[in-house]
């Protein structure tokens, strides 16, 4: 068998073993030797499967620190966007797009690095049924393909994450900043709450392996639901 078809079987196996629950979120994998023998090939070929698997973000392999936000205590799952991952733990929410426009601004395209001018903005509210609005979140993003075409035909199945994928965006990598602030103005009647009420601040922007831009999200979070957990070291 040729060594990318060992390669696409190894990381097919860990892929569905993941995907099914297998392995679950925070455990670690076997390690090389271990994986190596139980497929019957080389380490060499073990680490390119699991290059490929943090390329599709189903594993991290590096050192350091990453971070996911929680729900009531569920880890949000950012490759199948927050509603379903919401979705998935029981809570039903509804989302609704508040904005769904291009933007020309050069002054965003040098802060965060774009190559051009012409962004999509989206502004969504995430409301949990029967109860008030639990977060708000402005998305910025290039201005191409089926993000563009959002602008006059809506997000694909109503979802930004899809609708980011079928654009041909494949996030990579991101940088994540979060604080407490005191809502104001628009975002406290938004989100039903009154000025000053204490909400959790998170910006967030991810670019493509190139370092391409894709997404900049400034979210207001409301922390009785929301949290951000943080993990040390080198993950699975």
């Amino acid at each position: 068998m040729p060594v990318s078809s060992k390669r696409r079987l190894v990381a097919d196996a860990l892929r569905d073993a993941i995907a099914t629950g297998r392995y679950r979120a925070g455990e670690r994998l076997p390690g090389e030797h271990d994986l190596a023998a139980r497929f019957a090939v080389s380490r060499g070929t073990v680490r390119a499967a699991l290059a490929d698997l943090a390329d599709d973000e189903y594993i991290s392999i590096h050192g350091g620190i990453g971070s996911v936000v929680t729900f009531d205590g569920a880890a949000l799952d950012p490759r199948g966007g927050w509603a379903r991952s919401i979705a998935a733990s029981g809570t039903e929410v509804t989302t609704r797009v508040l904005r769904l426009a291009r933007l020309d601004d050069p002054g965003l395209q040098a802060e965060v690095e774009a190559s051009d001018a012409t962004f999509v903005a989206v502004d969504r509210l995430r409301t949990v049924v029967g109860e008030r609005p639990v977060s708000l979140e402005r998305s910025v993003l290039p201005y191409v393909g089926r993000l563009a075409a959002a602008t006059a035909d809506g997000l694909v199945d109503g979802s930004l994450t899809a609708t980011i994928a079928e654009a041909g965006l494949v996030p990579a990598s991101a940088e994540q900043w979060v604080d407490v602030v005191p809502l104001a103005g628009e975002d406290a009647h938004l989100l039903e709450r009154a000025e000053g009420t204490p909400f959790l601040r998170s910006r967030r922007i991810s670019r493509t392996g190139e370092g391409a831009f894709v997404e900049r999200v400034d979210s207001l979070l409301d922390p009785d639901r929301f949290r951000l957990h943080m993990r040390f070291g080198t993950a699975r």
